[in-house]
């Protein structure tokens, strides 16, 4: 789409004629010898040149106006306005904690086909299917048992989420579960982070045997850098020992972050945990957009130029065939004696 920058410019189109209206040309008289046959003389000079001197005042206003008429548009500034480019801006940032303490190499779970898996070849899964549905926001990972691990740093690359996610494996990070020590380290992460929500997401099948930090204490840290925490837990409460699944600290650190606690106890609570997760997380982008624009007052000024040269051009070719010799040319003279007028070959 074409527009002008300085629209206003062309409110000066009429200066010229208004100066030659209120400033008009000055009147200068020039010398002149009287003679009593000056009419007769004066209509033999013109002759046939009354069509040249016609077309010599017609140009002699249409082309300063034409180059006029291009400055102004040079000067207006005339731009293309390209389509728009839209960029989204992440509002939100996402960290995943994904508990790899050996307890969850248990065998409780089913994935897609049905067929019995361990608790994270389900948590693979389903978690692969939640993250597609996060477009626009910037997930990190981190994997935790007897220290955390950042596996993904805050990326929109969601495809490199589900990938550094797909290659975790039971008892990478050791056997135990430090979750307090996990939350610590996802609090640090979100020290340069700017975006206006900031959501963790963590996933355990055991209780804290491993911590510096208790995960309550972690999670009062994280309120005051207003970071929201939710807690899903999965496996057997029935267990005991260190795989004993504690729910208590868990909904505890949930509550004191300002999240919500979580229990799957097989694949469709996992899946319907994660479709409300998604509901309470909607997903929130800003749309910035930009039109380029192209400046375009070269081609006015090019095209006043090509003019110029031209109608002078045009000037030097007339100039020229009017001072070349012409082949039984006639002329007039006035006679000394008589004074009349004579053409002479």
């Amino acid at each position: 789409m074409l527009s002008f920058a300085h629209l206003w410019i062309f409110a000066l189109l009429p200066l010229p004629w208004l100066l030659r209206a209120l400033m008009p040309p000055r009147k200068q008289s020039e010398l002149a010898v009287r003679v009593p046959f000056g009419d007769r003389l004066l209509e033999a000079m013109k002759g046939g040149h009354v069509g040249e001197e016609a077309v010599r005042k017609t140009r002699a206003w249409l082309v300063p106006s034409l180059l006029w008429l291009l400055f102004l548009v040079a000067l207006a500034r005339p731009q293309w306005t390209e389509p728009p480019i839209t960029k989204e801006l992440p509002t939100r940032d996402l960290l995943l904690l994904v508990d790899l303490s050996g307890s969850m190499e248990a065998e409780d779970f089913t994935n897609a086909q049905g067929e019995t898996v361990n608790r994270l070849v389900a948590v693979k899964e389903v978690l692969d299917e939640f993250l597609t549905k996060r477009e626009g926001d910037r997930v990190g990972l981190v994997v935790f048992g007897d220290a955390p691990f950042l596996q993904a740093p805050f990326s929109t690359d969601l495809d490199l989420s589900r990938q550094l996610l797909e290659e975790t494996a039971v008892g990478m990070a050791g056997p135990r579960t430090a979750l307090g020590d996990a939350i610590g380290l996802g609090v640090n992460l979100f020290e340069e982070s700017d975006a206006p929500a900031k959501t963790i997401i963590a996933l355990t099948d055991g209780n804290d045997t491993k911590s510096q930090v208790p995960p309550v204490e972690a999670a009062r840290v994280a309120t005051q850098r207003d970071i929201r925490i939710h807690t899903v837990a999965i496996g057997d409460p029935s267990s005991v020992g260190e795989e004993k699944l504690d729910e208590e600290t868990l909904k505890q650190v949930a509550s004191t972050a300002g999240g919500s606690y979580f229990f799957a106890a097989d694949r469709g609570e996992l899946e319907g945990i994660y479709d409300e997760l998604d509901r309470i997380e909607t997903r929130q982008v800003d749309v910035i957009s930009h039109r380029p624009k192209r400046d375009l007052f070269f081609w006015p000024l090019l095209a006043a130029l090509l003019v110029s040269l031209g109608e002078k051009g045009l000037w030097l070719f007339r100039k020229r065939q009017r001072s070349a010799p012409i082949a039984n040319e006639s002329r007039v003279r006035v006679h000394p004696l008589t004074g009349k007028m004579e053409v002479v070959k």
